[in-house]
């Protein structure tokens, strides 16, 4: 029985708490929170679960194997810190920290202590992403142009944090893992408009290797709910449309060279199958799964680090009104057999 505990009980952590509860051989044994009512719900609702608002409780517990925190980002490298140096497994939601130095020190504390250390990018644990990504280790799409990327609604503004820091992690992660290379540069252009010193929309560029894009618009103040990734090959096109009926759909379609001939190929479109799984679910199962092994987790502090350094670049891109900012080079490989 591997047994873990829960740091930060709102809406997130919620969902967390539910899952972790659920989750075969896996005991939730803690629940800490700053707030006393979100620990009465969680008595309530888990009776079976130790509450607590005081962490050092988790991190005393010598029989506790590892923690999940799911706090406001900028308690993240503290919390996520003090639960290595306890000899806990870390799974940390994202963004990992709020900048890069603190990932990469997060990351070598880790290796050094030998503990699990996960960074929550969802969607590379959703079947569909790890179908696409598939897909283009195979060659099926062909060499991979560009991809765009919506994550739109008119939903909650948060005070703590801009839509980029909020939003973006999420696309980041999986732009990186489909092209399975780091950015070398970044930029971005928003705008503050319900607050005057947070940005409501980021639309943002990031440039691989090759001069392949990726292009992120993210938003809470748009009146559609748009979750888009659409994927660019030289052989197929790739739509995931995660809040339409049909979400995965392949088409045959692109330009035709012959000499200097160009010719518009209009192929089929298709529906593939593809493994299911609540994603949370496939997540929180990889963080046990990885304490009980000790393998490396598919979105490990190196993947976490990469993503806080394009997001702490693009924000230096914000501020100086959309400039082009190179993304400096560090030791973060993507495994493509991830």
């Amino acid at each position: 029985m591997t047994t873990v505990g829960m740091i930060g009980a709102g809406r997130w952590g919620g969902n967390w708490i539910r899952t972790l509860a659920q989750l075969p051989g896996t005991q939730l044994r803690w629940v800490c929170d700053v707030s006393p009512a979100s620990l009465d719900k969680i008595r309530h609702q888990f009776p079976q679960v130790q509450t607590t608002t005081r962490l050092e409780d988790l991190l005393e517990d010598p029989t506790l194997d590892g923690i999940v925190i799911a706090t406001i980002a900028p308690t993240h490298f503290d919390v996520a810190r003090r639960g290595l140096q306890a000899g806990k497994h870390v799974m940390v939601e994202k963004p990992m920290t709020l900048t890069t130095k603190d990932a990469v020190e997060l990351t070598d504390l880790a290796q050094r202590l030998h503990r699990v250390l996960m960074v929550g990018h969802l969607l590379e644990y959703h079947p569909i992403i790890r179908h696409i990504r598939k897909m283009v280790e195979s060659g099926e799409l062909g060499d991979v142009h560009y991809l765009y990327q919506q994550r739109l609604n008119l939903g909650t503004i948060r005070a703590d944090e801009n839509a980029w820091w909020s939003l973006a992690p999420h696309d980041i992660s999986v732009a990186n893992r489909i092209f399975g290379e780091a950015p070398i540069s970044v930029q971005c252009r928003g705008q503050n408009i319900v607050n005057a010193s947070i940005a409501d929309v980021v639309f943002a560029t990031l440039e691989y290797p090759g001069g392949r894009l990726a292009h992120v618009h993210v938003s809470w103040l748009d009146p559609n709910k748009s979750r888009k990734l659409v994927v660019i090959g030289s052989r197929k096109m790739v739509i995931f449309d995660d809040t339409a009926a049909t979400k995965l759909v392949v088409l045959d379609k692109g330009f035709e060279k012959s000499g200097d001939l160009i010719t518009l190929r209009q192929g089929e479109t298709t529906t593939p199958t593809w493994d299911h799984g609540e994603p949370l679910a496939l997540e929180a199962q990889h963080f046990v799964d990885c304490i009980r092994t000790g393998a490396r987790p598919i979105s490990d502090g190196e993947a976490g680090t990469l993503v806080v350094s394009v997001l702490e670049y693009g924000q230096r891109s914000l501020e100086q009104g959309g400039a082009v900012v190179a993304i400096p080079a560090f030791n973060a490989a993507l495994r493509k057999s991830a």
